[in-house]
């Protein structure tokens, strides 16, 4: 059986259909479906009317993305595909319809994916949200966005952005220069994403007016913040106590984030890890947000994706295989 789809007037073909037709190899990949360019109009054949419609809709929301003036990269044409696969649809999800801010540059920061808009309306409807997930779902450069556009509103009155350095361990010792020379390697990220969004003189100025502080987690023992948008960072890498006491710094009129991976933990075997705790134990709290990104919603090149999906199944893999190295290891030293 086929269809006619025609093409809506003013829809660019090639942006349509992509560099050499590769997202109409795309639809054809994940629908079955053979689609024919005739004209002003494309020919859809398929072995069943579901297939047809799959591609109708999905050829429907690319030129939706196009309307909307959007770029149909191969990482936002995957996207489309993969939430019309779930059944939601792209264009009514409105995921780009929401700026955050805008950076020094001018340009309008939005959410990219589904989650990222969660994640965006939880910061801005909660007191403390933990945004779970792998690198490059934008977890840490969405919370500064929004920590700064707090600050521009005069939501707060201050920014503070934590990190653990427990990467550096007892080597911190070793390294040249004062205690924030030693600790600025390891906050160069919560920088990077300073620097995109205000521009490196603004942030600096900020930063020397002590509206910004960007400090090591150890720095916040003993203190009470008020008025601020707190953000710690890497927290898979704090401890039970360390995140305990992270929390329980938050003052009146403060919002806090809490970014992590839980598959990136550098800490010892035998110590927990804080973000997993807090995220079992806070989880249903009135005012609490657990936001749980996924590789759908990275945002690096393609690759990334299937980079962080072989290394999930891998590690699901060694968890099944654990306990019977576990049972092994107890046998051998009853046997000795």
């Amino acid at each position: 059986m086929d269809k006619k789809f025609r093409i809506r007037e003013g829809i660019d073909r090639r942006e349509l259909f992509g560099n050499l037709d590769v997202n109409l190899d795309y639809i054809r990949e994940v629908t079955s479906a053979d689609i024919i360019q005739r004209d002003d109009e494309l020919i859809i054949k398929a072995e069943s009317e579901e297939a047809i419609d799959k591609a109708s809709r999905i050829l429907d929301e690319l030129m939706g993305a196009i309307d909307a003036g959007e770029v149909l990269d191969k990482q936002k044409v995957q996207y489309i595909i993969s939430l019309s696969e779930e059944g939601i649809s792209y264009k009514e999800s409105r995921v780009n319809k929401d700026v955050i801010c805008f950076t020094h540059k001018g340009k309008p920061l939005k959410p990219k994916t589904l989650g990222q808009k969660n994640y965006v309306n939880s910061i801005r409807n909660k007191d403390i949200v933990f945004g779970v997930g792998p690198a490059g779902t934008g977890k840490t450069y969405i919370a500064v966005a929004m920590a700064i556009n707090a600050y521009k509103n005069k939501e707060v009155q201050k920014i503070i952005l934590a990190r653990p350095a427990v990467e550096a361990g007892e080597r911190l010792g070793f390294l040249p220069g004062d205690l924030q020379d030693k600790v600025d390697p390891y906050l160069r990220p919560l920088y990077d994403a300073l620097y995109d969004v205000l521009g490196r003189d603004a942030a600096l100025r900020l930063k020397e007016k002590e509206v910004i502080e960007v400090v090591p987690l150890a720095y916040m023992r003993g203190r009470t913040l008020d008025n601020s948008f707190i953000i710690l960072d890497e927290a898979q890498n704090t401890t039970r106590e360390q995140m305990k006491m992270f929390l329980t710094r938050m003052g009146f009129g403060s919002k806090v984030v809490v970014t992590g991976d839980v598959t990136q933990i550098d800490l010892p075997d035998d110590k927990v890890s804080g973000l997993k705790d807090a995220v079992r134990v806070l989880d249903g709290v009135k005012d609490i947000a657990i936001c749980r990104l996924t590789a759908a919603d990275v945002v690096r090149h393609a690759l990334v994706q299937e980079i962080i999906s072989a290394y999930e199944r891998s590690a699901q893999k060694k968890e099944v295989k654990k306990p019977t190295r576990q049972i092994q290891g107890r046998y051998h030293q009853r046997k000795n």
